[in-house]
C-alpha cells in the first residue's frame, strides 16, 4: 500500500474542531472511541492508534530526529524520522501527509511496511500505549525542522545506526523506535533498499 504525499492543504487537513483527540482502537484495530492526547498517555496509558515513518536518502541513510526537550514522554531521545497520531475523524494518508509536512516540511511517497502494538512506560510521566503503523519513504530534501518538535536531526547510515543502538540502546534511542528498527532490517530490508535509485 502506497500513500500519495505530494500535496498538502493544510486548512483541508485542519481538523480545529477535534483538536488532539486521538483515536482509541482494540488490538485489531477496529475504532473504539476518542480521548485526548494528554488524557491517553497517562499512567498504562489508553490502546490509541499511532503512526511511524522512517525517511531514506539517495544514499540510502535514514534521518534520525532528536524529540525536543519539552516533550513529555522520551524527551531528547533519538528516534525515527516522524511519528504521531490520526486526529479524530483523520485518515492515515491524511496524517501521514500532515506531520511529514508539519515536523520536516517534506513531501514523498509512503510505502506501508507492516503494524504493531506496544506499551512502554517513561518514569512517573507517563507511558505510551500504541497500535503503530510503520511507513517507509525516501526524500532527496532536507528537512526544515519545526523546533518545537524537535531538538536536532541528522542522516545515518544503517549499520552505523546498528552500531548506535548495540551501545547506547534504551539510553539513546525511544523505544518504539529500537522495535521498529529491529523488525525492519530483519524482516523488511529489501523493501528499504528498493526505496534508493
Amino acid at each position: 500500500m502506497s500513500v500519495k504525499s505530494e500535496f498538502y492543504d493544510a486548512g483541508a487537513a485542519d481538523t480545529a474542531a477535534d483538536g488532539d483527540m486521538l483515536i482509541l482502537v482494540d488490538q485489531s484495530d477496529n475504532e473504539v472511541g476518542h480521548m485526548s492526547k494528554s488524557s491517553a498517555h497517562d499512567g498504562r496509558g489508553t490502546l490509541h492508534r499511532a503512526f511511524s515513518i522512517l525517511i531514506f536518502n539517495a544514499r540510502g541513510e535514514l534521518l534520525l530526529q532528536q524529540r525536543a526537550a519539552s516533550k513529555r514522554l522520551w524527551p531528547l531521545y533519538w528516534s525515527n524520522s516522524c511519528c504521531s497520531h490520526p486526529r479524530r475523524s483523520e485518515t492515515m494518508a491524511a496524517a501521514t501527509r500532515r506531520r511529514l509536512h508539519e515536523e520536516l516540511a517534506i513531501a514523498c511517497e509512503l510505502t506501508f511496511l507492516y503494524k504493531f502494538q506496544y506499551s512502554a512506560p517513561f518514569a512517573a510521566m507517563g507511558s505510551e500505549n500504541e497500535l503503530c503503523s510503520v511507513f517507509i519513504g525516501m526524500s532527496a530534501s532536507e528537512p526544515s525542522v519545526d523546533r518545537t518538535e524537535i531538538n536536532d536531526w541528522r542522516w545515518i547510515a544503517p549499520e552505523a545506526l546498528l552500531e548506535e543502538i548495540a551501545v547506547d540502546g534504551a539510553e539513546k534511542f525511544t523505544p518504539w523506535f529500537m522495535i521498529e528498527w529491529s523488525r525492519i532490517w530483519h524482516d523488511h530490508r529489501s523493501a528499504v533498499r528498493a526505496l534508493v535509485p
